[in-house]
């Protein structure tokens, strides 16, 4: 699963139980847990009904049976092909259109605060890592997350379920029956519309975090029209473009911040040879470049909105 590999590396075995005695590992894992026992207990049966993931076979005590996924795992080059961009807009959709009982408030800010009162008060044994660490304005970062909050309230996107990780190796595809996979919803929860697909532009850049290669607006525009209105996409009205426009790339933000403050915690907590701390920097930093041309942007469109 990639929920596996993205959280406790490529060389997963049965070993891994060794691993939770670590009474700070099992804390890093709590707030996981929980999004795993609610998606995969409970709202998995309601997205699998839908027609997302594996077929849902059964449910017992304390797991589940579910059908192969006879399909390959996409690449990032492969979400940027016109066809592909087009089936994973009208799956998402699709998936943005699922009811799952319970409450319908939005996580986002809630996991973002969380991710940032953990992240901000760590200590490491690592000079170095100690040392990169300080290097961190955690008041700062607290104002940017407080400004862009307030922010993306005022753009008012629409509350869905969203799956928070539609990276390429979420996606799978049966190439000869043609057919789309969205798979491991472990990071799924009631969050904004932006939110998803400006995290999952974001996802464009690869594991190499290619940030040029960040979808342009026209292939935004093609993306948001499948989106849309998936049986008549040329149908779609400027101004419905412009406002997921403004949106995904306001809350394409959010995901720098989120997944920055998330690789904070995998520093201190997690067993992987990866540089998280160095992961962290790499998100905070496109955050920066990014940051002013996305919030012009928004309050232009306020502004605008506000003048009709």
């Amino acid at each position: 699963m990639e929920f596996m590999r993205r959280n406790f590396g490529t060389e997963w075995s049965d070993g891994w139980q060794g691993k939770l005695i670590c009474f700070q590992f099992i804390q890093l894992l709590a707030f996981l847990i929980i999004h795993l026992l609610f998606v995969e207990l409970h709202a998995i049966g309601y997205l699998s009904a839908a027609g997302f993931g594996a077929k849902l076979l059964g449910v017992f005590g304390n797991g589940m049976v579910q059908s192969f996924i006879n399909a390959r795992t996409l690449t990032p080059s492969d979400m940027k092909m016109p066809k592909l961009a087009a089936e994973i807009a009208k799956q998402l959709r699709k998936f943005h259109q699922v009811e799952i009982p319970g409450s319908k408030e939005p996580q986002l800010w809630i996991d973002i605060f969380k991710f940032f009162e953990k992240a901000s008060t760590l200590k490491f044994d690592d000079i170095e890592k100690q040392k990169k660490y300080k290097e961190i304005s955690f008041e700062e970062v607290h104002n940017e997350v407080v400004e862009l909050k307030e922010l993306t309230d005022c753009l008012n996107s629409p509350v869905v379920f969203a799956h928070n990780d539609l990276l390429s190796g979420n996606l799978m595809l049966n190439d000869d029956e043609g057919k789309l996979y969205f798979i491991d919803f472990e990071y799924g929860s009631y969050s904004y519309r932006g939110f998803d697909i400006g995290n999952h532009f974001n996802e464009y850049a690869g594991y190499d975090c290619d940030y040029s290669l960040y979808p342009t607006k026209n292939e935004q525009y093609h993306f948001f029209r499948h989106y849309l209105a998936p049986d008549k996409p040329n149908e779609v009205s400027d101004k419905d473009l412009e406002t997921l426009y403004v949106e995904a790339n306001t809350f394409m933000l959010a995901s720098h911040l989120y997944w920055a403050l998330w690789a904070l915690i995998q520093a201190k907590m997690s067993p992987i040879d990866f540089d998280y701390l160095g992961y962290y920097f790499l998100r905070y930093e496109e955050y920066t470049k990014q940051k002013e041309k996305c919030l012009s942007l928004a309050r232009s469109y306020l502004s605008a909105s506000r003048d009709e």
